[in-house]
């Protein structure tokens, strides 16, 4: 079973979508990495669903030691894409997690450079914990009204460089153990980039 994978690809859409303005009033996360730190703003108001299941995994510690096991940047793949994690384990195991949130893709945000979304499979509602960082605009990852996309719900506002150390590792291929058995996956870091802890800022 590859959940983390992307399985739809979707043409480019013409819809109103930019991404959100910095609010005082708006929660803000910490990823401190092997690599260095991040800081990310998380859009309350424009995906409520997404960030409350977000700061559930954060206030639980969840995020703590796992990786980000699928790199995809111009240095080990045909062109920019993204970063994600929080998955699997730093012994490249999937952790469980709790049930699927509404898709909120339609909310207006874009996939630009710098934004966080929330991974899935190819139904629609079956985002859980992992997450991925655009390294650039992927506009066609958007949603609309008519069809669901990928749930932007917070932008890096601090430590773009360090996801563009992240998206320049190199990557190769590893084994992983999911609830479906071991499986090999692709656009692994050959060295493990690890997310050791995401917290509220204070």
């Amino acid at each position: 079973m590859k959940r983390f994978l992307f399985t739809i690809l979707f043409a480019a859409i013409g819809c109103a979508t930019e991404t959100a303005p910095v609010s005082a009033k708006n929660p803000v996360v910490v990823i401190t990495t092997s690599m260095g730190t991040i800081k990310v703003e998380l859009f309350e108001d424009q995906s409520p669903i997404t960030v409350k299941n977000f700061l559930s995994y954060v206030d639980d510690k969840f995020y703590d030691g796992t990786i980000f096991h699928r790199v995809m940047g111009k240095e080990n793949a045909d062109e920019d894409f993204m970063v994600q994690g929080g998955g699997f384990t730093e012994d490249h195991k999937e952790k469980k997690t709790k049930g699927p949130i509404k898709n909120e893709s339609a909310n207006g945000v874009s996939n630009k450079r710098g934004t966080l979304a929330m991974a899935r499979t190819s139904a629609p509602d079956s985002a859980s914990a992992q997450f991925f960082i655009n390294v650039k605009d992927n506009d066609f990852l958007d949603g609309s009204a008519r069809r669901a996309g990928y749930a932007v719900f917070g932008k890096v506002i601090e430590g773009q460089d360090v996801v563009d150390k992240i998206k320049a590792v190199k990557t190769g291929s590893k084994r992983f153990s999911t609830p479906g058995g071991d499986a090999s996956f692709q656009n692994v870091p050959v060295e493990d980039v690890v997310i050791k802890s995401i917290r509220r800022a204070e």
